[in-house]
């Protein structure tokens, strides 16, 4: 790693996507306008306004010329040049079929790669109050609003395993992928909350057999990587970032690489 990253930084980073949480929450309680976006996905108001407020804040926090990417931005056809340099990777609302439909699982996403390589990230939960970050200082998580307290992944259970399967986009690819391990308990959850959960020990793996994108997975998988967890693709290899397109292939997140 070359990229020094000071608890300031993480301290202030955390800030920003409260902030992006606030203004998310302000246009969540009011009857906001959806639009389709030319992949067919969703977008609103509240993605578009905490992005432009998360890379102004970037660029303010960190004094960094690293190329961000961000979600909005790159729909619109604006993806800076990133070359071998560390990057930044942004999702101001990861979930915005949760953020739709008002189930409150929908995260800011704050990442920075460098070498391939998600290194730090924050993801915020603003309708649930959880913020959780992970950086080469350690996994944390925020629940309660009284500080950020270390978690890490649990040890693998002797009984069985409990698989985190996304709520809006779970497949029977899925469900087959899983016949390979002694699953005791199923979980659903929305955007990059099962990262999360994996890493604070209440789920142990979440296979995801379908179309993501590197900004939709960065800041749960560093968060995921300081908790002793890893993210691989189906053949083992390590989730990498930077990739041509930003899509990543399809993924298991493990809490234990045993798993």
């Amino acid at each position: 790693m070359t990229v020094n990253i000071p608890l300031s930084l993480l301290d202030q980073l955390h800030k920003l996507a409260v902030q992006a949480g606030d203004l998310i929450m302000d246009i969540y309680k009011t009857n906001f306008d959806v639009h389709t976006k030319g992949d067919n996905s969703p977008v609103t108001q509240a993605d578009q306004l905490a992005e432009d407020l998360i890379m102004k804040g970037i660029k303010e926090i960190s004094g960094s010329s690293f190329p961000i990417i961000g979600e909005e931005a790159f729909s619109d056809g604006k993806s800076p040049d990133i070359d071998d340099s560390a990057f930044w990777l942004v999702d101001p609302l990861d979930g915005t079929k949760e953020f739709i439909s008002k189930n409150g699982e929908f995260t800011v996403n704050i990442a920075l790669i460098d070498g391939g390589r998600p290194v730090l990230g924050v993801v915020h939960a603003p309708a649930l109050g959880h913020t959780y970050l992970g950086s080469p200082h350690g996994a944390f998580a925020d629940l309660d609003g009284s500080g950020p307290k270390p978690i890490q992944c649990r040890p693998l259970p002797s009984d069985g395993l409990t698989a985190l399967v996304s709520r809006s986009h779970k497949s029977p690819e899925t469900e087959t992928f899983l016949t390979d391990f002694v699953i005791k308990e199923e979980m659903s959850a929305g955007s990059s909350l099962k990262f999360c959960n994996v890493a604070r020990g209440v789920a142990d793996i979440y296979p995801r057999l379908g179309r993501t994108m590197e900004w939709d997975t960065a800041a749960g998988h560093a968060v995921l990587l300081a908790a002793g967890g890893n993210v691989t693709d189906l053949d083992g290899k390590p989730l990498g970032y930077g990739k041509p397109g930003f899509e990543n292939p399809h993924f298991v997140a493990k809490g234990v690489p045993d798993a």
